[in-house]
């Protein structure tokens, strides 16, 4: 990656002065910068406002009611995870934050889900357990009943409805989720051909 991001700039810049184009190349790099800043701040109060709800949602013990009420579906994905534990609150607030299309607000909560995880288990390895690889999988490709960061960029970028979306998102998620969870249920049940070191 970091390859690609420096062949990218460096490219545009010997086509640019080979083309006899450096005006227009900086005047582009002007305006974009300032576009990515003003796109930037835009999702700042948003991310920011459901981080915030999350993290009173936490503290408010909604976490423990969604954990009881999703303890079914953490159960049947999650075999490792102890139910009602800390690492099943983490993770049914990270699959909630994901539900609602919080990417960015997710992530803490998948970090952390994540180290609970590794608590429980007691798995001192370097390698990644079924749950860790399950959970990873739910965050990649997630259900989003509510695309909120899809709708901000959306609203940013001058869309009169950014919430027209919704149909084509709830299809395609609900199928991606499927997709992968089955195949990762599957591909937990075949044992590794190496064994990690």
């Amino acid at each position: 990656m970091q390859v690609i991001l420096i062949v990218i700039p460096v490219l545009s810049l010997i086509f640019a002065a080979a083309g006899g184009r450096m005006g227009e190349l900086s005047a582009a790099m002007l305006a974009k910068s300032g576009e990515a800043v003003e796109l930037v701040i835009s999702l700042c109060g948003i991310i920011c406002f459901w981080s915030g709800i999350m993290r009173v949602a936490e503290r408010g013990g909604l976490v423990e009611k969604l954990a009881r009420l999703l303890s079914p579906i953490v159960g049947f994905l999650f075999r490792g995870v102890k139910r009602g534990g800390r690492a099943a609150g983490l993770i049914t607030m990270n699959l909630a934050a994901n539900i609602l299309g919080l990417g960015n607000a997710s992530t803490p909560l998948g970090l952390a889900a994540m180290k609970a995880i590794a608590e429980e288990s007691g798995d001192t390895s370097d390698s990644a357990t079924d749950d860790m690889i399950m959970l990873a999988v739910l965050n990649t490709a997630s259900l989003q009943l509510i695309p909120t960061t899809a709708a901000a960029l959306r609203a940013a970028n001058g869309a009169a409805k950014p919430f027209e979306i919704l149909p084509c998102v709830w299809i395609v998620s609900a199928y991606s989720v499927v997709l992968v969870v089955t195949s990762a249920k599957l591909m937990c049940r075949i044992k590794p051909i190496v064994k990690p070191r």
